[in-house]
């Protein structure tokens, strides 16, 4: 198993370039490892990865400790590929109650120059005690550290799809409990390695490196029959999540006309703290 996701490297020599014309801006670059391949192809990465890489940029763009993120909305623009990654955020709402900061994604092509490979957007909202209005779903349960786990997700029982421990597959903790949403089980997931090299992965950093995997859990669906790639990923937050361990319990549902919609209640270790939505691209195999 890789010892990281991402290894930070120099800038490439051929790039002299700075985010949106800013001369005072930078760009870091990382060099992805085989612990981001994708299920679906050996030459791009999971969402999974990519999407932790830019929650982390979010998190360091102007961060104000009165403001917690609320939504994150990340958009898959073209296979996410191997060359080195650079990435940038920016504020582009400023405001002391609401704010909205975006980082862009960008992959180096054979030919050295940089293409746009996904996007994310976050709303940050002023902080404030509410405790005496919270409510949500009954916590998921039982907990992690009550149930098995295992690295990757290997089925033996029918109920999802055996991924075995594919690229990224390979590099998550699961646990598998019982699901109110649709027919597959409820999943408790973590990275079992940081996402940076030489950096402690924060809370947020570590539950948004497993959130894209709801597609795959949500559905009783045969990889070998069909394809569901999402194209984004919309994060609604109710609270601030403690992590690492996040449960997902997820639905698909497949409509008749090529796409469909993937679903998931989200649980860190004290209870609930949001929902995900990712719109699924349906694709007969062979």
């Amino acid at each position: 198993m890789e010892s990281s996701y991402y290894v930070p490297v120099d800038a490439p020599a051929s790039d002299d370039s700075s985010p949106a014309g800013d001369p005072s801006a930078r760009h870091e670059y990382f060099k992805p490892t085989d612990a981001t391949l994708s299920v679906w192809s050996p030459t791009m990465q999971h969402g999974g990865p990519p999407s932790a890489l830019m929650m982390r940029s979010l998190l360091r763009c102007d961060p104000d400790p009165a403001q917690h993120f609320t939504r994150v909305t990340t958009e898959i623009l073209g296979p996410i590929g191997l060359g080195v990654n650079r990435i940038h955020a920016r504020v582009i709402r400023p405001g002391r109650q609401i704010s909205l900061v975006e980082t862009e994604l960008d992959v180096q092509q054979p030919d050295g120059s940089f293409r746009t490979a996904a996007r994310s957007v976050g709303w940050r909202i002023r902080a404030a005690d509410t405790g005496e209005i919270a409510n949500g779903p009954v916590p998921l349960s039982p907990l992690p550290d009550e149930l098995p786990s295992q690295i990757g997700f290997p089925d033996d029982s029918g109920e999802a799809v055996d991924w075995g421990t594919l690229g990224f597959i390979g590099t998550v903790e699961s646990a598998r409990t019982t699901g109110r949403n649709g027919s597959t089980p409820a999943v408790w997931l973590r990275p079992a390695i940081p996402l940076v090299e030489g950096e402690k992965t924060s809370d947020l950093e570590s539950i948004f490196t497993v959130i894209d995997v709801a597609n795959g859990l949500g559905t009783q669906l045969r990889p070998d029959r069909w394809s569901w790639m999402n194209t984004d990923t919309t994060v609604h937050l109710t609270r601030v999540p403690s992590g690492p361990w996040v449960g997902i319990d997820a639905h698909m549902v497949a409509g008749p006309d090529g796409f469909g919609g993937t679903f998931a209640d989200l649980y860190d270790t004290s209870g609930y703290i949001g929902r995900s939505a990712q719109t699924v691209m349906l694709n007969a195999v062979g």
